[in-house]
This record gives structure tokens, sequence and C-alpha cells, in this order.
């Protein structure tokens, strides 16, 4: 049970522990989201006090481990726990980090991936062939990852979930006794980077018999009736104009079938293979859902619960909206190198992360934010780390988990040795925690009064129409391509490549407004994903399909008083290319129709036209490729300034911020700078971001 669905949360059993924007509040003190990851069972046990107490110096107050299955099994359903080996007793560990005042955020998976053989599964359950994902053609779905390639669970599977529930329930006697007020532990992550082991093509997986009856639920839960689903598909009711290798799976919803592979024709064809995107988003929310109560059942009730969205996971099927019903706090992975691409990507991120988590008054938070990396990620320095974490705070994160704090096996360059002596590293990230304490920053807003508006049935178009089979397209999402780069060009009959024109739209929108420095976020298009209520510019991408539900939310932000601007094409479908029966009503958006022909131009100028007539506020910088974004306090009143150079290039800043202040302290390197006839001149290294306190 996750604090969300028990309305007493935390503080019904005692725990007084709750999600608040700024943080977590315990006992009634909010304590910031700032921690660092240790794994003790890596470590030697004589080290870990001197491990946690260099996490403490960093100026972190909670300490994140995670818990792994397959080291602590000893047997089926039996787990060494500190009994016999030293090295394995998370209690001890547990017990030193609460002398020491830290709290401890645990994350028992099952899933955890941190760089283990079998991403930390018992080797029994990935070779069980019950409780594997299947391919299309009933085959293990294998994961090629270091040491070796190994069968990925599924997420449906009743047998992979019998057997976490009884790892929960082996764990419990030992884990309940920690859980605050008890004990430290006070946020529990479910699962991790649930993206479907990183092999999410809409056609990878999952075709596992218990993931084809809960498909078919889902179907029948969406649908109602068979002659419904039929109708949604363009099927008539005669039964001679279904296609003979068709007939049966039509039927009834006991005998529907998923696709298994991209084979429409026409748009309306795309409904059932938009389903079955939708139902892989069902099936992950289910599935965490699952694991939370088995959680609770084990005695592990009563606090927060947290998943963590992998680096481009707008290309998955984790959908952020239908995560946080059934998980308290969705937060973000960062693993980015110090430049323009990445600069664009953690903007993209980290602005629908922050629009989202206000929306839903939680904190947000970077599950793991890199310090360092695994051997086999291409190189990741000091300088990317840093860029990285001030990028994202800058962009409106206000918590991160420092990923690794300390150094252990298959990991490189975190700022705390296996033995808790502090590398140079570590100063950067103590003067950031401080930097942080001094501004209050979690409770800062960057406020965004432009939002770029990426319906959910355009992440689900470029799933099913992603060109590159197995390679996922969250790799592409990651080096900062879109869909014009990952998705084929079939117009189905349209005249236009279908997946690719809405990622035009908003990508030239996001570079018109980035000249201006207006600020804008990204955000989703589904139920709670969707942040729109402050909004005075919406900028809606479709490539001609809306869901109705969505429109109205467009009109009555309109009529609040905000522009909507949608494009490039007119919406002549709903959310799954079914012809709409009445066209959507255009002028209740306050417009003529689509912004449509040269989109960068039209955007350019549209740009200009609401600075003007909105009164949007714009930070310039000069020159161009440097980026600024301003945070402020309660009262509005500008409190920190970041400057973002992503470049190669050593440059000197001029900031028109719009700030009525003479003097900015950089939080860092305690470097000042003074205005001059209201602009700032701030000297920039290459791929460097600089936090400036305004006084």
């Amino acid at each position: 049970m996750t604090a969300r669905e028990d309305k007493a949360g935390g503080e019904g059993l005692g725990r007084k522990v709750r999600l608040v924007p700024g943080g977590l509040e315990i006992a009634g003190e909010v304590v910031p989201l700032r921690a660092g990851a240790v794994h003790y069972w890596r470590l030697d046990p004589n080290e870990w006090r001197a491990c946690l107490e260099a996490v403490k110096a960093m100026g972190l107050r909670l300490v994140d481990t995670y818990i792994p299955w397959g080291v602590h099994e000893v047997a089926p359903g039996k787990l060494e726990l500190g009994a016999t080996d030293p090295q394995r007793d998370i209690t001890r560990f547990c017990r030193i980090a609460e002398e020491l005042g830290l709290y401890v955020i645990a994350r028992p998976g099952p899933h955890i991936n941190a760089e283990l053989t079998y991403f930390g599964l018992p080797e029994r359950i990935v070779w069980d062939p019950a409780c594997q994902a299947r391919s299309p053609d009933q085959n293990p779905v294998m994961l090629p990852m270091l040491p070796f390639a190994f069968p990925v669970p599924s997420y449906a599977s009743d047998a992979f979930h019998d057997e976490a529930a009884r790892y929960f329930q082996a764990l419990g006697p030992v884990l309940a006794p920690l859980l605050y007020p008890n004990g430290p532990i006070v946020l529990f992550q479910i699962d991790n980077e649930g993206a479907l082991y990183f092999r999410d093509g809409a056609y990878d997986q999952d075709y596992h018999p218990d993931a084809i009856r809960l498909y078919r639920e889902f179907l029948r839960e969406k649908y109602g009736t068979i002659d419904a689903l039929r109708a949604s598909y363009g099927i008539e009711p005669t039964e001679g104009e279904v296609p003979s290798s068709r007939r049966g799976e039509l039927k009834r919803f006991s005998s529907v079938d998923p696709p298994r592979k991209l084979d429409a024709e026409r748009p309306r064809d795309l409904a059932r293979h938009l389903d079955w995107s939708e139902f892989h988003e069902h099936l992950l929310a289910t599935a965490f859902q699952r694991l939370g109560r088995a959680l609770a059942a084990a005695g592990m009730d009563g606090l927060p619960t947290t998943h963590n969205l992998p680096p481009g996971q707008d290309a998955t099927p984790l959908n952020a909206a239908r995560v946080t019903k059934v998980v308290d706090l969705v937060g973000l992975d960062y693993y980015h190198a110090a430049d323009p691409t990445s600069r664009a990507v953690i903007a993209r991120r980290t602005t629908e992360l922050a629009t989202r988590s206000e929306a839903l008054a939680v904190p947000a938070f970077a599950c793991e934010m890199g310090a360092g990396f695994p051997p086999f990620f291409p190189p990741l320095d000091e300088r990317d780390g840093a860029f990285t974490v001030l990028c994202a705070l800058a962009y409106g994160l206000r918590g991160y988990n420092v990923y690794m704090a300390v150094e252990r096996d298959r990991w490189i360059g975190a700022p705390i040795d296996r033995h808790g002596r502090a590398r140079p590293y570590a100063v950067f990230w103590r003067k950031l925690s401080a930097a942080l304490e001094q501004t209050s920053f979690h409770d800062l807003r960057r406020k965004t009064p432009v939002r770029i508006l990426i319906p959910r049935t355009e992440r689900r178009l470029a799933r099913v129409m992603h060109a590159f089979g197995p390679l996922s397209g969250a790799f592409f999402s990651i080096v900062g391509a879109g869909a014009r780069e990952r998705c084929v060009e079939d117009d189905l009959g349209l005249g236009y490549p279908v997946a690719i024109e809405a990622d035009n739209f908003a990508r030239a929108f996001e570079q018109a407004l980035e000249a201006r420095g207006v600020p804008f976020a990204v955000v989703g298009g589904e139920d709670r994903d969707i942040a729109l209520g402050d909004a005075r510019w919406l900028i809606c991408a479709t490539s001609g399909a809306l869901k109705p539900e969505l429109f109205e939310r467009l009109a009555e932000a309109h009529e609040r008083g905000a522009r909507v601007t949608i494009g490039p094409r007119e919406p002549r479908f709903d959310g799954a290319f079914r012809p709409l029966d009445i066209p959507f009503d255009l002028r209740r958006l306050g417009e003529d129709g689509p912004l449509t022909g040269d989109v960068p131009a039209a955007a350019d100028a549209a740009v200009s036209h609401a600075i003007e007539t909105l009164g949007l506020p714009a930070y310039a910088c000069d020159p161009g490729g440097v980026y600024v974004t301003v945070h402020e306090d309660a009262s509005g009143a500008p409190r920190v300034l970041f400057i973002v150079n992503p470049s190669e290039r050593d440059v000197v800043a001029r900031v028109s911020a719009g700030v009525a202040r003479t003097k900015a302290t950089d939080l860092i390197d305690d470097s000042t700078f003074e205005a001059r006839a209201g602009t700032l001149e701030v000297r920039m290294k290459p791929r460097t971001v600089r936090m400036l306190a305004l006084r």
C-alpha cells in the first residue's frame, strides 16, 4: 500500500513522514531530499561508519541503498541478512546511519540493476521459464548486458510476482523494525528503472501468457464490449468483412491477440497498435502496484514510495501519469555529458519533471544523479557531473541522490573512496549542499509561463513507429534525437510523415523560445502528467490526432485567459486516430486554425508576438548558446540565477535578466559580479554552469 492509497499515509501508522514540495516532512521538519548512494554489501563493514560520515560531511541528510535480492538469497525464500556474514548486515548498516543522524532511502527491488549480474535478481529467477518475458515468437527476451546476456523477467508473470512477494516476506522481519520512527528508513523505492529492462520496443515483449491475459482484461475494461472494440478498430459487424486471420480474435475478448509488428496501412489501423502501446504503460503501473502491496503485506508500509525513470524515459512505456497513481514520487535518473545536446535534453526532462511535481505538491527529485560512471559507459568526468547537477537545478530540480557517493566495484569516479576518504570531487558536492542550504533552494520556484504540450498519443505513436527494432528508442532520446531520427516516415495515406511532424513542431518552438530567453516547460499530455493551471501560453504539438478530453482542457485554459497554439496539423482524429464524429471547434482555442506552413519561421514570429502581447519574461543573454534561468522566493523576488554555457567556448556572458540587483555571488567559487547599466557580465568557462545568489 502506498501513502497515496492510504489517506492517512505514514501518520496513520505513527510514522509521521510525508512528501511536501520542499522534500520530506519528518515529524514536522522539512528535510530537503539530498542523499548519497552507498552499497553496504560491496564495502568492508569496518568501513561503513567512515563512509557514512563522509556522506554526511558532504552536506547530505539521507543515505540511499539498494537491498539486492540476489546477494542476500542463499536458498529459495531464505535470506542471509547478517546472521553469519557481516557484509550483508543491513540492520547494522542502517543503525550506524541512524546514529550519525542520517535517514535512509531503501531500494529493495526486486530489480535494482546496480551493474550487478542479472541486475540483482537471483540466477534461479531469470532462468525460470515461468518468470521470463516473451517475444512474439514465445522466445525468452534477452538483454545484452555485461558480463553476459540474460533473459529478463516479465512484469506480468504471476510466478515472478509470487517469488518477489516471498522475497519481501523474508526481508520484512528485518527491515520493518528499521522504519521511522523506530529506525532511519523514511522512503521506499519500488523496483528500478521499470522500462521493461531496456527491451522496451513496442513489439519486443511482453507476450507472456500472463501478460496476454492482462492485455485482454485491459481491453475489456477500456471498451466494455467486443462490439465497441471492433468499432474502434474500424471493423464492421459483418463477419465476412473481417480478414480471415483475425476473425477468431475479434469474436470475444478472451481470444483477442496483440499485434506483433506494425502493419497499419491507414490511420484507423493505428488504434490497435496504440492500444498495445498503452497496455505496456498499464502493465508497468499494475506491476508497481502489485509490488507495493507485497511490500506492505510484508510489514514495510506507511512510508512514501518512489520510482526512478531512466534517461530517455519519454521514449519508453513509462507513463508518469499512471505511475503516480500507484507510487507517491516519480523521479528521474541523470547521466549526461557536459555539451549542448545534453543541456537541451536535461532542460526538456527536468522542466517536465518540475512542472508535474509542482502540480502534485512533491519535490522534483533525481533518484540517481550521476557522480562517476560504470566502466562500460562512455567516460564521464567531474566536470560532466557538476554540469549535469547544476543544469538540472537550473531547470527546476529540487533534490537529488548522488550516485555513487561512495566508490564500489563496477563504478569509477565517486567523490568518496571505499575507505570513507573524501576525494577532491567531494569538495564540489559539499559546496553545492551549502549553497542550496544557504538559499533555501528547496523553497524557491522557477516560473514557466509557457508550456509545450506533447500529448501522450504522440509518444505512443513514436513507440509503435520506431524504425530500429530492438535498439531502444530511449537511446535516441538520450542523445537528443527525436521522432525525425528514429521513426518510419509512413504517411498512412495522409500525405505527411505521421510520427515526425509533431516532434519537429515542438523542437521549433523550443528553439524560438530559447533564442529569446523565454522560460518554458515541456509537459506531457495525460491526466496528472499535465499541468496547465498557471500557464499563459500553451503550445500543443499534434500530428492530426487529439483526445477530446485534452481538447476540452485546452479550451478551458483559453477561457481562463491562456493563449493556445496548436499545430502543425489540424486535429481530424481522436487520440487513437479514429475519425472524429464532430470536428473540434478550433475557435474555442481562440484561433482560426492550426499553425502550419514554414514551422520554424512561424514559431519565431509567434514567440515575438507573444512576448509583446502577453508580456512574457525574456532573460536575454549574449552570446547565443548561453542560457539563463531565474528562481524566485515566495514573494516573487529573484533569489538565484543560473548561467549555463554548454559550449567549448570561453565567453563573457552578458545577462539582462530584468533583475534590479547590483551584485551576484557565485555560490560555488565565491566570485562576485556587479551589474552595470542593468547588465551583468560574467566570465564563463567552457562546459560550465554558474549558480549565482542575487543580493
